[in-house]
C-alpha cells in the first residue's frame, strides 16, 4: 500500500512545526513542506518582535490561553534541546494612572487563571527596582516571559522534519487548488502540478486567498497591518533591562508602543500599526493594487475603520513623525530622547477581520474537503506553535486518543 501523502503549505514557524508533528505521530506519512520564498521564515516569523509570551492576557479556556501555556513550555524545551537562543528576560506591564492600575488587577486574575507562573503586582517603587528608568504608578511582573530566535526555531523544526523523512520545497507558490477523486491537486505558479491525499494550509498573510482556492468561505478576510520599529543606539540600551509593555486598553484594537530587547542584543521601540498597502508591504513604496482593493472593499474593514478611525489617524501620525513615535515610548521611559533611536525593522501582521468588522481574536481553523486551513494565527502563534501543531495535526488526522491537554 502506498504511503499517505500530505502537503503543508507555508514555511513559517507554524508550517514547520506541523510538518515535524505529522512525522512524529505517523512516521510512515510522506510529508512535504511547501514555501513560496527561497527560504523559510521570510514573513511573519522573521519579522516579529521575538517574544515568547507567558499567557497573561488571553481569555481563560480559549485556544489562545491553552495553547500558549502548553506551547511556551514546549518551545523552551525545544530550544534547550536544539541550542536555539531563549532568554527569560522578564516583562513588566506599566500602569500610568489609576484606571490602568485597575486593569492590571483584571490581567492578574487572567494570568492566575491561565497558570502563568510567578506573576505578581508591583507598586511604583518595585517597578523601578526591576526597570530603573521606567516611571509608572504600578506594574505587573511576569519574570518567565522570554525572548527567542523564532527563525532559528523554524530552521530547527524543518531540519527535524527532514531527518524524519520529510521534504522541504522552497520556491513553490500555490496558484490553484483542485480535487481529483480522492486527491488534492496543487498547481504552482510555474504550471507544475502535484497531488496529495491531504493538504494543510498555514499561509499567514495569504491565508484567506489560499483557503478560497480550496473552496472555503471568504469570512474572515486577512487585512495586513504594518508595524514599524526604531532601535535604541547601542550606548542607550542600558535604558531597558527586560520587556516593557503598556497596559492593554480594551477600547483599542492594537497594543501600542513598547520596548523589546532581542536575543541579538538589539532593543526595539514599537510597533505602531498602520494599514499596509500590500500583504507583504514592509515599506510605504510597496503597493499591490489587488491586495489593497481586497482589504479596503471588505465590508468588515469598512466597519472596523468607521469604529477606529481616530486610532488609525494617531498611528499614521506616529509613522510619519519620529518625535511623536518616540513620545509614546517616553511615557514609560522619560529619559528616552529622539536622538537615542535609529530606524529599525518592520513587520506585517496578518489580521483576520470578520464581515461584521470585529477582529478575530482566537486561533481559527476551517476545513474544506481534504484541505484544512489555519485561517487566523495572530500572536501568540509563534510562542504556541508546537502546541498549535499538535492541535492541527489532531484535526487533520482525526486523532481522538491524544495524551496532551490542548
Amino acid at each position: 500500500m502506498s504511503r499517505k501523502r500530505l502537503a503543508v503549505v507555508g514555511g513559517g514557524i507554524l508550517g514547520a512545526a506541523i510538518a515535524r508533528r505529522l512525522l512524529q505521530v505517523e512516521p510512515d506519512l510522506e510529508v512535504t513542506l511547501l514555501e513560496k520564498e527561497s527560504g523559510l521564515a521570510q514573513h511573519q516569523t522573521g519579522h516579529n518582535s521575538g517574544v515568547a509570551h507567558a499567557g497573561l492576557y488571553y481569555t481563560p479556556g480559549s485556544l489562545k490561553a491553552r495553547l500558549c501555556r502548553r506551547g511556551v513550555a514546549m518551545l523552551q524545551e525545544f530550544c534547550e534541546q536544539h541550542q536555539v537562543a531563549y532568554d527569560e528576560c522578564g516583562k513588566v506591564l506599566v500602569a500610568l494612572d489609576d484606571v490602568e492600575r485597575e486593569r492590571l488587577s483584571a490581567i492578574m486574575e487572567r494570568a492566575v487563571a491561565n497558570g502563568v507562573p510567578d506573576v505578581r503586582l508591583l507598586d511604583a517603587g518595585e517597578v523601578r527596582d526591576i526597570e530603573p528608568h521606567v516611571r509608572g504608578v504600578a506594574g505587573l511582573h511576569s519574570p518567565r516571559t522570554a525572548i527567542v530566535d523564532f527563525p532559528g526555531v523554524t530552521r530547527a523544526l524543518a531540519d527535524a522534519a527532514i531527518a524524519a523523512g520529510g521534504k522541504v520545497r522552497t520556491g513553490y507558490e500555490v496558484a490553484r487548488i483542485g480535487e481529483s477523486g480522492s486527491e488534492v491537486v496543487l498547481a504552482g505558479t510555474d504550471g507544475q502540478e502535484d497531488t496529495f491525499d491531504q493538504v494543510i494550509m498555514c499561509a499567514g498573510l495569504h491565508a484567506d486567498r489560499v483557503a478560497a482556492m480550496a473552496g472555503d468561505e471568504d469570512d474572515p478576510r486577512i487585512v495586513p497591518f504594518r508595524g514599524e520599529y526604531y532601535l535604541l543606539r547601542p550606548e542607550r540600551r542600558d535604558l531597558v533591562r527586560g520587556l516593557i509593555y503598556p497596559v492593554p486598553d480594551p477600547r483599542y484594537p492594537f497594543l501600542g508602543v513598547h520596548l523589546t530587547p532581542r536575543v541579538d542584543g538589539e532593543v526595539m521601540v514599537g510597533p505602531n500599526a498602520v494599514l499596509a498597502l500590500a500583504k507583504e508591504g514592509y515599506r510605504w513604496r510597496t503597493v499591490s493594487r489587488r491586495d489593497l482593493v481586497e482589504a479596503v472593499t471588505w465590508p468588515g474593514f469598512r466597519r472596523f475603520a468607521r469604529q477606529h478611525w481616530r486610532t488609525g489617524v494617531a498611528e499614521m501620525l506616529g509613522s510619519v513623525s519620529k518625535r511623536r513615535f518616540v513620545a509614546a515610548a517616553r511615557r514609560y521611559v522619560p529619559d528616552l530622547t529622539v536622538d537615542d533611536v535609529v530606524p529599525g525593522p518592520t513587520g506585517v501582521r496578518a489580521q483576520a477581520l470578520g464581515r461584521d468588522g470585529a477582529l478575530v481574536d482566537d486561533f481559527r481553523m476551517t476545513r474544506s474537503g481534504r484541505v484544512l486551513s489555519v485561517r487566523n494565527a495572530p500572536s501568540p502563534a509563534a510562542t504556541s506553535s508546537l502546541a498549535i501543531a499538535e492541535h492541527v495535526v489532531d484535526l487533520a488526522l482525526d486523532r481522538k486518543d491524544t495524551n496532551h491537554d490542548a
